[in-house]
């Protein structure tokens, strides 16, 4: 009988209408999650207005969705190991659609906040899913292009929330925004039904048949036969615990690592959402609405994001991750002297690139860094820390600008983030990655006329 290895499969298919289905479900599940996240930035000025509340519980009802996040990254991430993560990411798109869509209906700011952290749970927790789910499927030349186009869908929802958001806040009122935001659920039973199961999931469970159909659809020359039998390397088999998996096998350090990287790159991207144009306007720059920034600030982070991830097809993904964080912190620095508005534009765009650019970069190299059956628990950790740096930064830019420092200040303390985020990406260990250990074991796998990469057995 032939033992098919599903992992090489995968590696070395080429790219297909089965890949290109995975990354139109991935992509347009993460443009929904990208609204959610932005939507009550663009409100914000309104629902403070209609509910009548000062800034301070305005920072508390646009928090409670990142503390959402923070649980929704590590559980749901954690639970798609063991439920499956097409019902995982079911259950993300459902928390995320109805509860945005119920924050509309709030009366006050406790409803709002409370609505708002239910829908965080899928906001949060649906990151983690698809970006393992995308790296599954995706070939491995092609790998790191394929998840951060996808996770550009991110920046997308960004910007449609910024474009859309104004015409009918105008028209329908605030909470017109929130309501759009349900319709995702809707589409819940077609993804359930197009979007192939994780294959080491499958292969845990028995389910040799439906094994079979996905690996005919990866690979079109391959011919399924009733002998055939699946297989994945002894790193990649699901178990019941795959939280301690994050620390075996010496990937111990290099996971804390990654908690790091994820802390700092997410600190800078929510220091520049929360103060960018509070702390420009007070410097007497005329920049234009918020609007504009949005706009800004999320071009530059498709553009970092898929370039990034081009880069990181060609070159060692891991030094290009580091020199983005580079680019981050003198980018960043550069925000906090006097130029052009033209010249600042540029600029933003640029950091925008390399911070949110960034941070999908990184959600690619860790999906690749972790085997198959523990990929969606350890991006859903490291994310899940990472929020925390998410939810401290408006705090703590916060109080350094009612210190009223000169503004290079400001900017250099949301920069330091992104020299302590390269150390950290420097020092995790390439040798414990899952790819590196696929590299190895290429020579084990024997081709057949199929062009699968299969073992043969007796």
């Amino acid at each position: 009988m032939r033992q098919i290895d599903v992992h090489k499969l995968a590696d070395n298919a080429r790219f297909n209408r089965f890949h290109g289905l995975v990354l139109f479900w991935c992509a347009l599940i993460i443009v929904f999650d990208g609204y959610d996240l932005a939507v009550v930035g663009i409100a914000l000025p309104s629902i403070m207005k209609n509910l009548a509340v000062d800034p301070t519980r305005a920072g508390f009802m646009v928090s409670s969705a990142l503390f959402g996040m923070v649980f929704g990254a590590i559980f749901l991430g954690t639970i798609a190991d063991r439920i499956g993560r097409c019902k995982a990411i079911a259950i993300c798109i459902a928390l995320f659609s109805v509860f945005t869509a119920a924050a509309g209906m709030a009366q006050d700011p406790v409803t709002f906040g409370m609505a708002r952290f239910l829908a965080g749970l899928g906001i949060g927790g649906v990151m983690p899913n698809v970006v393992a789910h995308m790296t599954e499927y995706s070939p491995k030349k092609i790998r790191a292009t394929l998840v951060t186009l996808m996770f550009s869908g991110y920046a997308v929802g960004g910007v449609v929330a910024a474009i859309l958001g104004r015409g009918l806040i105008e028209t329908y009122g605030w909470q017109s925004v929130f309501f759009a935001a349900g319709l995702p659920v809707i589409l819940i039973p077609f993804i359930l039904k197009s979007l192939p199961e994780s294959m080491p999931f499958l292969l845990a469970r028995g389910q040799h048949e439906e094994l079979k159909t996905i690996a005919s659809k990866l690979e079109p020359s391959y011919r399924p036969a009733a002998t055939d039998r699946f297989t994945v390397p002894a790193e990649d088999k699901a178990d019941s615990a795959p939280i301690k998996h994050l620390f075996r096998e010496g990937r111990g350090f290099s996971t804390v690592m990654f908690w790091i990287a994820f802390f700092t790159c997410l600190f800078m991207v929510y220091a520049l959402s929360s103060w960018l144009t509070k702390l420009m306007a007070g410097a007497g720059y005329s920049l234009g609405s918020a609007l504009t920034f949005v706009l800004v600030l999320n071009i530059g982070a498709v553009i970092g994001a898929v370039g990034g991830g081009w880069l990181a097809d060609k070159f060692h993904i891991k030094y290009v991750l580091a020199a983005m964080y580079v680019v981050a912190a003198v980018s960043i620095t550069l925000l906090g002297f006097p130029m052009s508005t033209a010249a600042l534009f540029v600029v933003v765009g640029v950091a925008g690139a390399s911070t949110i650019g960034t941070q999908i970069v990184a959600n690619a190299y860790t999906g690749q860094f972790y085997p198959m059956a523990i990929r969606s628990t350890g991006l859903g950790w490291a994310l899940g820390i990472g929020r925390t740096g998410a939810i401290l930064a408006p705090i703590v830019i916060g109080i350094l600008v009612s210190l009223k420092l000169p503004l290079q200040q400001n900017f250099v303390a949301i920069a330091i983030p992104a020299v302590v985020g390269m150390i950290a990406v420097l020092l995790i260990d390439h040798r414990r990655s899952a790819s590196t250990h696929d590299e190895g074991t290429n020579a084990d796998l024997v081709g057949t006329s199929t062009g699968v990469s299969v073992a043969h057995g007796t």
